[in-house]
């Protein structure tokens, strides 16, 4: 079976350093700007200072409840459900501006706070370090209001500082949840649960379908869907198209490989059908998101 696509018409605001647009972002949190879905090239961090809601992305949703940060993919679709009215802002910044896959070794949030395919992308903060993070974005918000001497410098500093608290906090706690049900608590101990993660990782370029990781498990697809969304908040169609995409993204970003080789790789045999696949899950084609992003990167990008 193929694996499941998603709307494409959610619009995609591209940020072009070419044409002026900032790499980096601060602003307040306005609940009308995130109501609607909205796809970015940035990487985007919501800080929610208050208030509680739903926060979907792409095909999964999270709750939430503030104080918290939340974090989402460059090119992955964004929205909030708010229950409560919400008081934060959004950080957001481009890979021009700092690359977690060039400094992950540095900050250590790749696939902590962003790129992860089994983790919430959240971080809920107690007391203390709601303040401290508080703080720290005042900060931030401060120099993009005085935009001083060293200006760039100060503010990457800033950013490298929030990611790396904030990886820390999120690998400390593992990330349980904040009032975890009996099912959740139930599949956690789940031995078909444990051994999923593993074996997407090794077999995604060529099982798509839920049943096959289910028959490797001995579990009906119905019992292992269930487990997946109580226990990831995801579907298992939705856990292996992620990590197809990841596949995908890194090879059209970092090499030169033709695209026809990639989609065989990641087990389509069909170019074209790819290609759509592809847009539906970023909103950009194979060729555009290569494309543009190398020519906004000066081909920095190009590692391989």
């Amino acid at each position: 079976m193929k694996p499941r696509e998603q709307k494409s018409d959610v619009p995609l605001l591209l940020c072009d350093p070419r044409n002026g647009d900032p790499v980096f972002k601060w602003e307040p949190l306005d609940p009308l700007a995130i109501l609607q879905p909205r796809r970015f090239n940035y990487f985007t961090i919501l800080w929610i200072q208050e208030g509680r809601g739903r926060f979907h992305a792409d095909l999964s949703e999270f709750r939430f409840r503030g104080p918290a940060l939340l974090f989402s993919n460059p090119y992955q679709t964004l929205f909030l459900t708010p229950h409560s009215p919400l008081r934060g802002a959004i950080l957001r910044f481009h890979a021009n501006f700092f690359c977690i896959e060039t400094y992950h070794e540095e900050v250590g949030c790749n696939g902590v706070l962003f790129n992860g395919i089994f983790g919430e992308p959240q971080v809920p903060l107690d007391p203390p370090a709601a303040a401290e993070f508080a703080e720290l974005i005042g900060h931030i918000e401060n120099e993009f209001r005085s935009a001083g001497l060293a200006h760039s410098e100060l503010l990457v500093s800033y950013l490298k500082v929030l990611l790396i608290k904030a990886t820390r906090i999120k690998l400390d706690r593992r990330m349980p949840s904040p009032a975890p049900s009996a099912a959740a608590a139930g599949a956690a101990k789940s031995p078909a649960l444990l051994r999923l993660p593993e074996l997407i990782e090794r077999n995604y370029q060529s099982m798509h379908h839920p049943g096959d990781y289910a028959a490797l498990l001995n579990i009906t697809p119905k019992a292992l869907g269930k487990l997946a969304k109580t226990h990831f908040g995801k579907t298992l169609t939705e856990l292996i198209r992620e990590r197809i995409l990841k596949h995908a993204k890194w090879q059209l970003l970092h090499t030169r490989r033709p695209i026809k080789e990639i989609a065989a790789e990641v087990g389509f045999g069909d170019e074209l059908y790819f290609s759509r696949w592809f847009k539906r899950g970023t909103g950009a084609s194979p060729t555009t998101f290569r494309e543009f992003e190398t020519a906004i990167r000066g081909g920095r990008n190009l590692s391989m």
